[in-house]
């Protein structure tokens, strides 16, 4: 073999067992939660920032091409708590709620994993409200020692909805009939393809009055200066003001996020206290402002929490519908 050969051979070894290799991935991959000081204290205590951003539901945001970008928001609040109880350090959990709501389910989820948390680590949970908790978010509000409201903030919209299609003006318009074979009456009482008996939405009704009271009750539990009948005057599904809000005891305060962090060191007597959040890796944030989302937008038929042609199941939300 000719010298050249031999040489050209050499190169080519070399420089393929010498490159470094690429790897791409194909799809998404979760990395695992890493604390960020997102504003330096000079002591070792710690506060805990979590944000209730958006809709409340467990689906998991997508990217564009339909790959999972992040947990649910259930599953996430579940990770960061689990995180911090291993954490001695921290000192009181800084709840930060912008949220219109969301199902039922998952802000009873929330609210039961946040006040057990407070319960097992013997922690104060300190509640600030931006643009709004309503509903779902303000359920999940309840949770709190203490809620403070911004001067703009909206809270309020105690109640409950449920969302069922009922398509059988539009089938029959494009000639279109749906049939059912079902074991029993009212096995399909749920079905979009018809509409409810009278039957049928009185045992709808009674579904929401128990969710309905629920509400209340959680309410009533965590807002000493309110009774039952006095938050069912309240809970008509409006939504109020931080001025009326603070009047009719829903919150405790007014102010700003630095406001309720300043009322925290006070009351835990740790003037040192730093404020940390747990995030992915690259998620950056420069200050306590900084994982905020833009103003949640709702719409009750466009809400991306299952309620889809892929899926269109009945639901019941804490929801307040813009």
């Amino acid at each position: 073999m000719p010298a050249l050969t031999l040489r050209i051979l050499f190169f080519i070894v070399v420089v393929l067992f010498g490159c470094s290799c690429a790897v791409i991935r194909i799809g998404s991959q979760i990395e695992s939660l890493e604390e960020v000081v997102v504003e330096e204290g000079s002591g070792n205590g710690k506060m805990l920032l979590i944000d209730i951003d958006g809709p409340i539901s467990n689906r998991p945001k997508k990217t564009l091409v339909g790959f999972q970008s992040e947990t649910g928001m259930v599953d996430r609040i579940r990770e960061i708590l689990k995180k911090a109880e291993n954490d001695k350090n921290i000192k009181g959990i800084l709840l930060r709620i912008n949220s219109p709501g969301g199902t039922v389910t998952s802000s009873d989820i929330i609210y039961h994993e946040i006040k057990s948390f407070k319960e097992r680590s013997k922690v104060k949970v300190y509640v600030s409200v931006v643009d709004v908790a309503a509903s779902g978010g303000y359920y999940v509000a309840m949770a709190g020692d203490s809620i403070m409201v911004h001067p703009t903030s909206l809270v309020g919209s105690i109640g409950v909805l449920a969302l069922k299609l009922n398509l059988e003006g539009l089938m029959g318009k494009v000639g279109v009939e749906w049939e059912i074979v079902k074991s029993t009456e009212k096995k399909d009482f749920m079905s979009p393809f018809r509409p409810l008996t009278k039957e049928e939405r009185a045992l709808f009704q009674e579904t929401i009055d128990r969710y309905y009271d629920r509400f209340v009750d959680v309410v009533v539990l965590n807002r000493e200066r309110l009774d039952t009948k006095a938050v069912k005057v309240l809970a008509d599904g409006r939504v109020y003001n931080a001025r009326q809000a603070l009047e009719n005891h829903l919150v405790d305060s007014i102010g700003y996020l630095q406001d309720l962090f300043g009322l925290a060191k006070k009351e835990l007597n740790e003037p040192g206290l730093k404020i940390v959040t747990y995030s992915r890796p690259r998620e950056y944030k420069s200050n306590y402002y900084s994982s905020m989302d833009s103003i949640p937008k709702v719409n009750l038929i466009n809400l991306d929490m299952g309620f889809d042609w892929d899926q269109i199941s009945p639901q019941f939300l804490f929801l307040w519908g813009q």
